[in-house]
């Protein structure tokens, strides 16, 4: 019934090994099987997935954004309302929260997740393998907090609505000025949009647990993404997850698209003004005990002067400036 072509032996095997927690028999094959009735449907509010969501996928991140906190680094601070304002060369960013808080880097573990299943539809697309994935993505509870390498329990779970709420209220305008197509002019281009464009949590109301979401990603996503001639994404160490402390994340993310193979240059206070933090002196205090420990994942970090101040030099491990 539920896997034509399959021997039931193979389906059974599958199904058993794949179930999740709490999950009926009827469920897992379903799920697994993509095959259900209107009714189950609508009893069990299937939601249309059009990402390949599988494990083990590499971790991936915007390119154009991985210099900027799109979001507040403080755990403690919703900075509900707030607006950070990155002074840019060509222009500006503007992150603006909404009333339920603003997104955190935390939250933004699940934007990453949303790149890297969305990247893997693409590849696949491009290899014959697959449909050109939409913009909708449904994953389970599990599996956002098993890639995003937390617990299973029902405070993370319940914690992932909240996150969402924040992600959609969290908007980002970009302000860029540009050369006119004829070379007589500048062009000033405004865009804004959220983190996430919209979400459906659905949940068991007996016990209050998030079950599955439907996410919707926001159109500077996918058009870096799908619509894009050339790799607009960049991969991540998958080691970053496992990173506790947000400013040694926001190094990672900067050294990332910075100095990629080779080296960069960047300095504390560019580096600071970048990450939207309050305090410059405490921001310097972390950048110097990590370099001290160099402890970032895949780069080398040390410190140099400069005319402007203390410059932070990054280095790949492998590259020839390291050896």
């Amino acid at each position: 019934m539920y896997s034509s072509g399959r021997s039931a032996s193979v389906d059974r095997q599958r199904i058993q090994a794949e179930a999740r927690p709490g999950e009926s028999w009827e469920e897992a094959a379903a799920r697994l099987f993509k095959i259900s009735s209107s009714k189950q449907a609508l009893d069990d509010g299937e939601l249309a997935d059009c990402f390949v969501l599988t494990d083990g996928l590499p971790l991936k991140d915007i390119r154009d954004y991985m210099d900027v906190a799109l979001f507040r680094m403080s755990k403690r601070e919703s900075r509900a309302g707030d607006v950070i304002h990155y002074k840019l060369a060509d222009g500006y960013i503007e992150v603006k929260a909404g009333p339920e808080g603003m997104a955190s880097i935390w939250d933004y573990d699940i934007v990453l997740m949303l790149i890297s299943h969305l990247t893997e539809s693409m590849n696949r697309y491009k290899r014959g393998q697959g449909a050109k994935p939409g913009r909708f993505f449904s994953p389970h509870a599990s599996d956002i907090l098993r890639f995003c390498q937390r617990g299973d329990g029902g405070k993370q779970a319940s914690g992932i609505e909240l996150a969402l709420d924040r992600l959609k209220g969290t908007s980002i305008k970009s302000v860029r000025h540009r050369t006119s197509h004829n070379g007589k002019g500048i062009i000033r281009e405004v865009k804004g949009e959220s983190l996430i464009s919209s979400y459906l949590v659905l949940s068991h109301t007996a016990s209050g647990r998030v079950d599955r979401v439907q996410i919707e990603a926001p159109h500077w996503i996918y058009r870096q993404v799908v619509d894009s001639r050339g790799p607009l994404v960049l991969t991540v160490n998958q080691t970053y997850f496992s990173i506790n402390s947000s400013v040694v994340r926001f190094i990672y993310r900067l050294a990332r698209r910075a100095a990629g193979k080779s080296i960069a240059k960047w300095g504390f206070k560019t580096i600071y003004e970048r990450s939207g933090l309050t305090c410059f002196k405490e921001f310097c205090r972390i950048l110097r005990r990590l370099i001290k420990t160099d402890s970032l994942p895949d780069y080398h970090l040390r410190e140099d002067t400069g005319l402007s101040g203390p410059q932070l030099i990054i280095t790949h491990r492998n590259s020839a400036a390291a050896r």
